[in-house]
């Protein structure tokens, strides 16, 4: 869902060209499996553009590859760091950590609860935004 909803962000702000967006599962659980249908019926209710996508697994080179990486939960964060081996540039983040409420953003997977799990999205991704223009991207 995060993927979608920041690509939707960065397109329509015209930054589609300073980006790379990518997202990667933390566990082997849904590896080359399509986005869920309740993320995909949400994301088209809300107008977002929902892109051919199949569940990869996270590897220690995608630290080298990408200035960020956003989990989702605690459990997000202690898989990453296993899976490269640490953080020493400080790029692993809780996407909520760049709001003003830092939390967990809640899996619908286990939930149900398509809708609280895109507006927290929506909030850490404006947050996110906000942080790396405040950056200058």
């Amino acid at each position: 869902m995060t993927q979608f909803v920041f690509q939707h962000m960065v397109n329509d702000q015209g930054l589609k060209d300073k980006f790379y967006i990518d997202s990667a599962a933390t566990s082997r659980e849904e590896i080359g499996n399509p986005p869920h249908y309740g993320t995909v019926n949400k994301l088209r209710q809300e107008g977002i553009p929902v892109l051919k996508h199949r569940a990869i697994q996270m590897t220690k080179q995608d630290y080298k590859e990408y200035d960020y990486i956003i989990g989702m939960d605690a459990w997000n964060l202690r898989n990453m760091n296993r899976i490269t081996g640490g953080d020493p540039d400080g790029k692993i983040h809780l996407l909520l950590d760049y709001s003003k409420h830092p939390r967990d953003i809640a899996d619908p997977w286990y939930t149900g609860n398509f809708d609280d799990t895109y507006r927290d999205v929506v909030e850490g991704c404006e947050a996110f935004m906000k942080y790396l223009g405040e950056e200058q991207l």
